[in-house]
């Protein structure tokens, strides 16, 4: 038989699934990490645990599925954006990795934009501004606070290719990764030659950049051996988790856009063409697709900000839950069904970690505004779901000024489970939502981008219809709808009014 691995290098843990030529799941599996944190709002990994976890989780799937080591044709790897592997002349790790959510490197970026000769003129080379998320600051870092470290450094890569690395021996990123860095030009879809110029930075420190379903390399024979697999398995480009996620989703042709409210919210939209926001409040990116783009706006707090109110205020409910077997969420948002539409004018802004999309503000903050005696907690609980809907609504919103066209949203990650949170999505945004087959994530997506690399099929969007199928529709209901647009305008002012004062309450706690 013939399988096909995605191994997905995520923040909390390594996924790794195997996936036949029809697209059915083998078997799966996990293993976790530490995350470290040497100072306040610093986040650090270690790589070499990233490979031992992608070493057990691959030999565990291999067994569950019993599979032999022929059976396995491709690989494909997924992970955590951004994140940075400073690597010596021997391969050394020089220091732990730098991850997607460290926030160190807020001078850097003021730095790489002054280098670029503005803000626009940055946009106009990379797509994107400069975010403390991204990888060039973390280099521009490393070489202002740890110069030593910096002249050891002599190849920077991401998470999955440095696992990557580790499997076939090979520098290697794909486009869509690679646009998370900061450094790569989108519409040429390779290393912006300007930009690294600009910031005295040598194209030969990163790797060579492909297509995700490109073939990168064939397993060394030490990494076959540790993973029981032949050297004849070969490894495709891959993708970065949002574009890896939305192959797994479908979310590959004009007009199909995916809603995903985990921790954070993500909508992501396939484009035909290269479309930039010029004021930076979305991010474009190179897409896993060949020759495709992808744009995708972040709610940082949206699933998160209903656990927050879970974990702090509904310890009771936890215990219930538990007690009668059951989700908690699910308790909670039974009480929001039973409060009205607009929770009775109270409102709630889900910047609880400040927020990303579409003010890229690190000092806003969550709220409630409108509170009344006449309010319950189900009021709470409904003014939260339909807060996190309204912020991505802002990036739907946005799509549609750039004229980018949107004829279908797919519902994932923990918010499509809940019937109560798709009809929102629904009624706030004004569309209907669907939801698939699929729950798999971004390891699913790069075993379909390993599936075309092995010429299981003949592309992306082949794979995708082979495989995944919508099972579930919410229509919007008219008369929410029209409720949701009138409100919508006066949550997007909230933010607006209480910009300063957010600014002023945060240098309080500094």
């Amino acid at each position: 038989m013939s399988a096909f691995l995605g191994i997905d290098i995520g923040t909390s843990g390594t996924k790794t699934l195997a996936m036949d030529a029809e697209g059915q799941i083998l078997a799966a599996a996990m293993e976790t990490y530490p995350c470290y944190v040497p100072k306040p709002l610093w986040s650090e990994q270690d790589p070499n645990d990233w490979w031992e976890a992608t070493v057990k989780s691959v030999r565990q799937v291999v067994r569950k599925a019993r599979l032999k080591a022929a059976d396995v044709k491709a690989i494909g790897l997924s992970g955590q954006m951004h994140g940075s592997v400073f690597l010596d002349k021997d391969n050394k790790v020089v220091r732990r990795a730098i991850l997607w959510n460290d926030q160190r490197t807020a001078a850097e970026c003021e730095e790489i934009e002054q280098r670029a000769g503005g803000r626009k003129q940055l946009i106009e080379m990379v797509a994107n501004p400069a975010l403390t998320g991204f990888t060039a600051p973390k280099i521009l870092w490393l070489r202002n606070h740890e110069p030593k470290n910096f002249a050891k450094t002599r190849k920077i890569l991401l998470p999955k290719d440095e696992i990557r690395r580790r499997l076939t021996g090979e520098y290697a990123t794909d486009v869509s990764d690679a646009s998370g860095m900061l450094l790569l030009d989108v519409a040429k879809r390779n290393w912006s030659a300007e930009l690294l110029s600009r910031l005295e930075l040598d194209a030969d420190l990163f790797g060579t950049v492909y297509e995700s379903e490109q073939v990168t390399g064939n397993l060394t024979p030490e990494a076959a051996r540790l993973l029981g697999l032949s050297t004849d398995c070969v490894v495709v480009g891959g993708a970065g988790d949002c574009a890896a996620g939305a192959v797994g989703n479908g979310i590959v042709e004009r007009g199909v856009l995916s809603t995903s409210i985990g921790t954070s919210g993500v909508m992501f939209i396939h484009s035909d063409e290269v479309k930039i926001d010029p004021e930076g409040r979305i991010h474009t990116f190179c897409h896993a697709v060949n020759g495709k783009w992808h744009m995708m706006g972040v709610t940082l707090a949206a699933g998160g900000s209903f656990q927050w109110f879970r974990n702090e205020l509904c310890k009771a409910d936890v215990a219930l839950a538990k007690r009668q077997k059951r989700d908690v969420y699910d308790l909670l948002t039974e009480e929001a069904a039973e409060t009205p539409k607009g929770a009775e004018g109270l409102l709630f802004l889900p910047y609880l970690s400040g927020e990303r999309t579409p003010h890229a503000d690190p000092d806003a903050r969550g709220c409630f505004v409108g509170l009344t005696m006449a309010h319950t907690r189900g009021h709470l609980i409904r003014a939260i779901m339909e807060g996190v809907a309204y912020s991505m609504r802002d990036s739907l919103t946005i799509f549609e000024q750039l004229g980018v066209p949107i004829r279908q949203i797919r519902a994932s990650g923990g918010g499509s489970r809940s019937p109560q949170w798709r009809q929102i999505q629904a009624d706030v945004f004004g569309r209907k939502v669907v939801t698939i087959n699929s729950e798999e994530g971004p390891a699913y997506g790069v075993a379909l981008l390993a599936a075309v690399g092995a010429g299981a099929f003949k592309n992306v969007r082949e794979a995708c219809k082979a495989t995944i199928r919508v099972v579930s529709e919410t229509s919007a209901d008219r008369k929410a709808k029209r409720y949701y647009d009138q409100a919508f305008p006066v949550y997007q002012q909230l933010y607006r009014s209480l910009k300063d004062d957010f600014k002023a309450i945060a240098a309080l706690e500094r």
